[in-house]
């Protein structure tokens, strides 16, 4: 996650995979576990899951 000026960019390896869900519906590519500040701004949060159906 990367912050220039006032656009937010975030990369992701789509190629990764975590196991299932908590809910064994979906595999989990990506998550940030909850909300996260956005770097240089506590104030500003993220919550971000990616995934795929199982």
């Amino acid at each position: 996650m990367k912050l220039e000026g006032n656009t937010l960019t975030i990369t992701v390896d789509i190629s990764k995979d975590y196991g299932e869900s908590k809910s064994g519906k979906s595999i989990t590519i990506a998550s940030t576990e909850g909300n996260i500040s956005i770097p240089e701004h506590e104030e500003i949060k993220i919550g971000l899951n990616i995934y795929r159906k199982k």
